[in-house]
């Protein structure tokens, strides 16, 4: 059986692990990155359904791509991607009746306006939202992007607005999106600004920070917009594998990691079912989900059984439904506004927004649901042919139900919303494809019951309790393995920042100065895994 040895071995090829072995091949180590399919990018990934048109399989949009400084410092424009955006970055028609919607414009002047149109104190109220995002916002990507416990990003923070500003600020982030967009806007339109782009997560719209979501989103896309890349978002992914290949990683698909060998506590190789055997010098990286890593990959007595104890209780974020259509024109909105946007929130309005989120968590199959529409050629024309549409629809069935038959049903009205709020919608459609849930784990064995974003992104479940109770950072309870998946902090979207924070740590485990560091982090996992009194 073959036998390849590397300073690294990164398991799994979606974007975070080719950050990962990009940067660690930046700094002269020998990396192998080991993909099970055949084909790198994980959830970033296009194809043809139908002659002439590219469908975005998974993601599409990327504000926390352009926000991202590991993605950025990557210089991925020098390997081929390229960015487009729409003429607007979203919109949320609240009702069918062709209404005005709330758009989201990359110009903030120009969304102020719109919003003033529906109330006037909503245009100085958003205004006043972006000028505290100029203020606070690159300090708390830097706290948000960096290692648990963030430091220096608090530091200055609270060096720059003070401690009584500080203390408005934190409550103002523990608020659920619901009370958020009530204190800050008087219309419903600014409300689902924020709104729609909370439930891009799996968080309810009445749940503690469930607004940090909303707000985020929003003032990404007021600043960035909502890009997507140029041909498909299968673009990024070739441009993450150019780069990694470009620094000297050997990146190869179709290579199932079976298991991790672990001996006298430390990961040592890493083997696969087709029979290869890579041997670790220094580091393996996982960018694979906690529960796979932890149950599948390694020996059982190799993990504490308080760890296997916390990850029964881990919880996976609802299941995805996603329809892809080819039309043979654009979407026929009632609100002519709607078209121009890349990014469509639709399916309920403010009051709806709740309700859907309560039959999500009954386990109801919502009726209409809440839906995130992309209008792909609207966005990038280079999706299909001049004067059709490449447009997708992505929404959640409820809690604990992943099954074809809800599946398929929920499908059935994603497309009568379609046609609610844009009549002749079904006539336009040359081609349609259903991602059920089983769909989408078998195109990437990630997405565990169609769960896109790495497990649950509720607040009991991020920061030092992500993927389960410990210290928040990518080391695990093996010597020389890292987590560096959607799993871990600080989760899911496409930022690159988990494989980076791997890269990172392991980079930093080695020399001197590294010795003790790795000697503090065991001894501090030790502290959190040990099993307690009435277990021994």
């Amino acid at each position: 059986m073959p036998t390849h040895t590397a300073d690294a071995v990164v398991i799994g090829g979606g974007h975070n692990g080719l950050v990962a072995a990009a940067v660690l091949a930046d700094a002269g180590w020998d990396v192998c990155l080991l993909e099970s399919t055949h084909q790198v990018g994980g959830a970033i990934r296009s194809t043809e359904l139908y002659p002439g048109f590219t469908a975005d399989l998974f993601s599409a949009f990327y504000p926390l791509s352009a926000a991202s400084p590991v993605l950025r410092s990557l210089e991925l424009e020098q390997h081929g991607l390229r960015w487009s955006h729409a003429p607007s970055v979203l919109a949320h028609p609240p009702r069918p009746d062709g209404g005005p919607a709330a758009v989201l414009h990359r110009d903030r002047e120009r969304t102020a306006a719109g919003l003033a149109d529906h109330d006037p104190r909503d245009g100085d109220a958003w205004l006043k939202l972006c000028a505290q995002w100029d203020e606070i916002g690159e300090t708390f990507l830097r706290t948000m992007f960096t290692a648990f416990p963030p430091v220096r990003g608090p530091v200055q923070l609270l060096r720059r607005i003070g401690t009584a500003e500080a203390l408005r600020l934190a409550r103002f982030l523990a608020l659920p999106v619901k009370r958020m967009g009530e204190e800050l806007f008087a219309s419903e339109a600014g409300r689902l600004l924020l709104a729609g782009n909370a439930l891009h997560a799996d968080v309810p719209p009445d749940a503690p920070v469930s607004g940090v979501f909303g707000w985020l989103l929003a003032m990404l896309g007021q600043q960035h917009g909502f890009p997507t890349p140029v041909g498909g978002t299968g673009e990024l992914a070739a441009a993450l594998a150019a780069r990694a290949g470009a620094a000297g990683a050997d990146v190869r698909t179709g290579e199932h990691v079976e298991r991790i060998e672990v001996s006298r506590g430390r990961a040592v190789a890493v083997h696969t079912a087709g029979g290869l055997t890579v041997r670790a010098r220094r580091a393996v990286i996982a960018d694979v989900n906690a529960p796979d890593l932890y149950r599948r990959l390694l020996p059982a007595d190799a993990v504490p059984a308080r760890l296997h104890a916390d990850l029964e209780r881990f919880a996976w974020d609802t299941a995805v439904v996603k329809v892809n259509w080819a039309l043979d024109g654009p979407i026929p909105w009632r609100s002519r506004e709607v078209g121009e946007a890349g990014t469509v929130h639709v399916g309920v309005d403010e009051l709806g927004m709740a309700a859907w989120s309560g039959d999500i968590e009954a386990r109801r199959l919502p009726d209409p649901p809440f839906l995130l529409v992309g209008q792909m050629t609207t966005a990038d024309p280079a999706h299909s042919p001049a004067g059709t549409e490449s447009a997708w629809a992505y929404t959640h069935l409820p809690r604990g139900m992943d099954d074809d038959a809800a599946a398929d049903e929920l499908a059935k009205r994603v497309d009568a919303v379609l046609e609610e709020f844009a009549p002749g919608f079904g006539a336009r459609v040359l081609d349609r494809t259903v991602q059920r849930p089983g769909d989408l784990q078998a195109a990437d064995p990630n997405l565990v019951h169609g769960a896109v974003n790495g497990g649950s992104a509720q607040l009991f479940q991020q920061f030092v309790f992500r993927p389960v109770p410990g210290l928040g950072r990518p080391e695990t309870v093996v010597g020389g393995l890292y987590l560096g998946s959607a799993s871990a902090h600080p989760g899911g979207g496409v930022h690159g920042v988990c494989g980076w924070l791997a890269a990172r740590a392991a980079l930093g485990e080695q020399g001197t100065f590294g010795f003790v560091r790795r000697r503090v982090t065991s001894a501090a996992l030790e502290l959190v895994y040990r099993d307690p009194p009435s277990a021994r």
